[in-house]
């Protein structure tokens, strides 16, 4: 007797595969879901047509000066053309913009080594990005050594001074928030008050007062001998403040660990330390990620700020770029170019983190 011969499967219909079937199952579902798709569509589009009309279509982009913008009524990207190098360096002297460009190259390196899943040896590259590379990148900008000539950081601004402070506030802010959440769970008394104190006495305080505190209030304590950067103050300011929020997002990682993971260490004879770093830390920072990713965008977006203390930032360079009489009635262009270096920035730290959380996910996840 023959074997029963299977018939292949047959394809699936092309209404539920491809673009049409991803349309109809996120848009068009339901009766009511596409009724609110199109009432969305309708509001939405004009609003777009005539965006993309006004930033591409009528926009000028070759030009000298402001007479090249009078033409077709759209953006004038001249505008930003012409400052663009100013807001990517601030006042950082032309014959050595060489060195914020490696800074730049060296920094755009190793992130993309780090995103990079199959690239090796990123435990290395990991160390050298966050204990090495910065004190490179000190040396390139600040200069003094090596024969290169030394600039002072009233020169720096625009991405440069943003991405400065951005980066040293992530990096150091994580694991000295880490410290904070684990001291305020500590059983010491005088570790768990010193700890609370500090996180609650900064999360009650707003960053611009920080700011202002850490401008006029920190060379105080310092003697006339020893003068503390501008720069630098803004930076511990950004970092303290942020330490503090970072504390509590991991503490919140630390209470959602069940008690069943610390019994199974102390069963193991782990010490609190081997507890800590090998079973419970990797498990509440892979918990918060969405919450530490959302902080780290906060302190990208509220370094902004800084300029409050006379410090030249992206905002700063562009709010002082708008006051030039040669270029007055463009600050649409202005700031929704600022706009779009935050979002892009702030975007790929998102995304970045989604990645991690897939690559991560071992059922906390519903």
């Amino acid at each position: 007797m023959a074997e029963h011969q299977f018939k292949p499967d047959r394809p699936a219909p092309k209404s539920e595969v491809g673009l049409i079937g991803w349309l109809r199952k996120n848009f068009f579902s339901t009766w009511y879901n596409s009724l609110f798709t199109i009432v969305v569509l309708y509001l939405v589009i004009p609003a777009l047509y005539h965006f993309a009309q006004w930033a591409f279509i009528d926009a000028s982009w070759i030009g000298n000066d402001r007479n090249a913008c009078t033409v077709g009524g759209g953006a004038c990207w001249v505008f930003i053309e012409d400052r663009f190098p100013q807001l990517i360096y601030g006042f950082f002297p032309e014959s050595m913009r060489w060195r914020p460009d490696l800074v730049y190259l060296g920094a755009a390196l190793l992130i993309g080594w780090l995103a990079w899943p199959k690239a090796p040896k990123k435990i290395w590259v990991g160390a050298f990005t966050i204990f090495i590379f910065p004190i490179i990148a000190l040396i390139l900008l600040n200069g003094g050594l090596f024969g290169m000539e030394k600039v002072e950081t009233s020169k720096w601004g625009g991405v440069l001074v943003t991405l400065v402070l951005a980066l040293s506030g992530i990096v150091i802010s994580l694991p000295f928030g880490t410290v904070l959440a684990l001291g305020r769970r500590s059983k010491m008394p005088i570790i768990r008050t010193l700890s609370t104190v500090y996180i609650e006495f900064w999360r009650a305080v707003p960053l611009i007062t920080v700011l202002f505190m850490a401008s006029v209030m920190l060379p105080l304590f310092t003697t006339s001998d020893v003068g503390i950067d501008k720069l630098l103050r803004a930076m511990i300011g950004i970092t303290m403040f942020y330490s503090a929020y970072m504390a509590e997002v991991i503490r919140g990682g630390l209470q959602a660990i069940p008690k069943g993971q610390y019994e199974a260490a102390e069963s193991l004879g782990l010490s609190y330390w081997k507890t800590m770093i090998f079973v419970i830390l990797p498990q509440a920072l892979k918990i918060t990620i969405p919450s530490i990713v959302n902080t780290f965008i906060s302190l990208f977006k509220d370094t902004s700020l800084v300029l409050i203390i006379g410090i030249f930032d992206l905002l700063a360079i562009g709010q002082a770029a708008l006051s030039d009489p040669s270029w007055l009635g463009f600050s649409v262009e202005m700031y929704v170019f600022i706009a779009f270096v935050f979002w892009v920035f702030c975007f790929g730290i998102s995304r970045y983190s989604i990645y991690i959380e897939k690559k991560l996910h071992t059922g906390h996840k519903n």
